[in-house]
């Protein structure tokens, strides 16, 4: 056999050859042209000169399925094509995938390994293209101690000997390009582990997967073109620091569900495709008032019950709902629309399933190997290695994909919490202590440092948002001046004292006054979202009105109530979907919200009253212009015997003001004074117990002068009606240059 010893040939047959296209492929070999080719389920070869359309059979050298071709009639290399026969008789053509250069530079590569390829989405993974006039799919994936790699799918009837790749120098990147495949065909890695075991491997960077419970990835490539080129233009511009950001937060299967009769559907019904939720949801949403749209997770996932949070396909959207181009059509929708698009982001663990991220090449690659720090002993999920450039640089090239690729407008990083605490949900002995002896992840953390760095590096003005429920400090602060670099935090103190608050027994509330109060001692520390998210609505926690005490109607009048003093308090808003109609009932992620209750006129009115709410958020710039200080807040009275609250919210511009008034029992009240800063007249523009919102109508229909006689510390009083378990809101006529 041609310059080829038996134990080149053996590594190769036995899977162990991290440079097939050594041996493989056209070689110049004594000054003549040699072609070999390993294909086990061929009984006969023959090589086809494409230019001149001359054949060469080739010869059986290894019974294991290696043939030769010795052509000593060319003296340099030529285009050809191999036609296989199999054992049953079947012949094919096909372009030898080892007659090609790699696809992937070592600079890409130096950069993966370095912890910098930005975009290494687009050289890792499978990509549809055209190499020296040839169409066909390229492959690269990362896979360092694997003792081979192998892309296998129906193309080679998952024969993982066919289409070996080549390790790329010392990168531990692995590359093919195979000729003829095309958008759709199905794929997946085989890799053989350092202790001889076959994985069989989802591409970690897949832009498409077959629909769950099938698992193997879609090649794929999409010429979508985009039509919000004035929103991306205007977000360029502009942030939205002051400006109104109210998110309707969403499930996109149990939004709304049509009816399937599918044999294998569990409960006779299936969600929205993607466009038909942007014929639906888009609309309501606009309708509603809403600035943004917040999706929990729509990367590929396996299990519906993790509601997305556990990922396998970080760089595909699920195909539960379609395609790629129809999640883009569901985004720019959207922004043609004037509604932005946040995802929920999941870079704190990853799930063990087989196809996965877990012991990718038979090792800890993308997780930590002590269980100590990589695994999430609560959740059964793995920890990713942040120590690890290339695992950074994964999670770091997913971020910027999501902007790239589909413009969306922010991520919400989900346990942010989990990732800053070595001891999270963990007991002594089950974590390790960092270099200093503390509780600080500092690999988390400087991994969070450059992942909010690298974004607004290339997209300024976007949300960048954590999910971090304790006190570490700065999360919203500049990397530059010592923060973490998030735009915004969700604000979990303050939802976890209101909803405590507005849950217990209107006669105990004087006594707990302080934990509606509390959170203005902080408001100002970070740039707060305040969240009323889809995890306060399962697990028995029971829904937003349900949590509400007292009769039918109380509960109704104490949630507007709660709504009132949620917009009236610093900080961006975030609801989830149901609670702007009063769902009854617990969100259950397998079925659809109870749209049916807007035929009963207490939901349809909540409905109303929270649509009233959002637009006159949107409309008033009291209301979300100055979030983030407090010179755009300022005390009235906080009257715990009573349970009401009075307080001032002002815009940049301090005649931009409203007056708020909460009252968190059912007592009504004809002549209740507060301060007033202004010698003027009050109108009420809002009352959450107006009749229309199916209210008690106990109202402010005059417009209230202010008193002489000065009040908690103001120069004036005002007196007015305080309906119950209602906010009101008040506007004081103030004249502008």
């Amino acid at each position: 056999m041609a310059s080829l010893n038996q134990a080149a040939i053996d590594e190769l047959m036995e899977g162990r050859s991290k440079n097939p296209h050594a041996i493989l492929g056209m070689h110049m070999v004594d000054g003549y042209v040699v072609v070999r080719v390993f294909n086990p389920r061929s009984k006969r070869v023959v090589v086809k000169d494409i230019q001149t359309n001359k054949s060469y059979d080739m010869e059986l050298v290894d019974k294991r399925g290696l043939f030769e071709c010795h052509i000593p009639e060319r003296d340099n290399f030529f285009s050809y094509a191999l036609e296989h026969t199999t054992v049953d008789n079947h012949t094919y053509s096909v372009i030898d995938p080892y007659c090609f250069l790699p696809t992937i530079s070592d600079y890409d590569l130096y950069l993966f390994n370095e912890g910098n390829n930005h975009k290494i989405y687009e050289k890792l993974g499978c990509h549809l293209r055209e190499v020296n006039g040839v169409s066909g799919a390229s492959f690269a994936v990362w896979a360092p101690n694997a003792q081979r790699v192998s892309v296998v799918g129906s193309f080679n009837q998952w024969d993982g000997r066919i289409h070996q790749m080549r390790m790329i120098g010392s990168s531990g990147v692995w590359e093919l390009f195979i000729p003829g495949l095309a958008k759709g065909d199905i794929y997946k890695y085989e890799i053989k582990t350092p202790s001889g075991e076959l994985y069989i491997k989802a591409d970690p960077y897949a832009f498409f997967a077959e629909r769950p419970p099938n698992t193997a990835s879609v090649v794929y490539a999409d010429n979508y073109v985009w039509g919000d080129e004035d929103w991306m233009n205007e977000r360029s511009r502009e942030s939205v620091f002051d400006k109104p950001v109210n998110i309707y937060e969403v499930h996109l299967g149990s939004w709304r569900q049509e009816p399937d009769d599918s044999p294998d559907s569990e409960t006779g019904f299936k969600p929205y495709s993607y466009r038909r939720l942007a014929d639906t949801l888009i609309p309501y949403v606009k309708s509603m008032g809403y600035t943004h749209i917040e999706l929990l997770p729509v990367m590929e996932h396996p299990y519906d019950g993790s509601w997305g949070y556990q990922v396998t396909g970080y760089y595909a959207v699920t195909s539960r709902y379609g395609s790629p181009e129809d999640f883009k059509y569901f985004v720019d929708t959207c922004h043609q629309n004037g509604i932005g698009v946040i995802l929920d982001w999941v870079p704190a663990h990853f799930p063990k399933d087989g196809h996965g991220l877990a012991r990718f090449d038979g090792t800890a690659l993308y997780e930590y190997e002590d269980k100590r720090k990589g695994e999430h002993l609560e959740w059964g999920t793995h920890v990713f290695n942040y120590s690890r450039s290339e695992v950074k640089n994964f999670l770091i090239s997913n971020a910027v994909f999501w902007f790239d690729k589909y413009h969306i407008d922010g991520i919400r990083v989900d346990a942010v919490a989990s990732m800053l605490y070595l001891d999270y949900c963990r007991k002594p002995g089950e974590w390790i202590p960092n270099q200093y002896g503390g509780r600080e992840h500092l690999e988390a953390v400087e991994f969070i440092k450059q992942l909010n760095t690298v974004v607004y590096k290339y997209f300024p003005n976007v949300m960048m948002i954590a999910e971090e429920s304790t006190a570490w400090p700065n999360v919203t602060k500049p990397v530059h001046d010592g923060g973490l670099g998030f735009s915004h935090k969700w604000n979990m103190g303050w939802m976890n004292d209101f909803l405590k608050f507005v849950s217990t027994d209107f006669i105990y509330r004087k006594y707990h006054h302080n934990l509606i109060t509390f959170s203005f001692m902080y408001a100002w520390s970070e740039n707060f979202v305040l969240v009323l998210s889809h995890d306060e609505v399962v697990h028995g926690k029971c829904s937003l009105l349900n949590k509400m005490p007292g009769d039918y109607w109380q509960k109704f009048a104490g949630l507007r109530c709660a709504y009132g003093f949620y917009f009236g308090h610093p900080g961006k808003k975030l609801l989830f979907m149901g609670g702007e109609f009063g769902q009854f009932i617990e969100w259950k992620y397998k079925e659809s919200l109870d749209w049916h209750l807007l035929d009963y006129p207490m939901h349809e009115k909540m409905s109303l009253c929270v649509s009233d709410l959002n637009h006159l958020y949107r409309s008033e710039k009291a209301l979300y212009e100055v979030d983030s200080d407090n010179s755009g807040f300022e005390w009235i009275d906080c009257d715990p015997e009573n349970s009401i609250l009075s307080f001032i919210r002002k815009g940049k511009d301090w005649r931009d003001m409203l007056i708020f008034i909460c009252n968190f029992t059912p007592r009504a009240f004809e002549d209740y004074c507060i301060g007033a800063p202004l010698d003027t007249v009050y109108t009420e523009i809002f009352n959450t117990d107006s009749e229309k919102y199916g209210g008690s109508n106990v109202v402010n229909t005059k417009p209230i002068k202010a008193q002489k006689q000065g009040m908690h510390n103001k120069p004036y009083s005002i007196k007015l009606r305080i309906p119950p378990l209602a906010t009101v809101i008040l506007r004081p006529e103030i004249k502008k240059d």
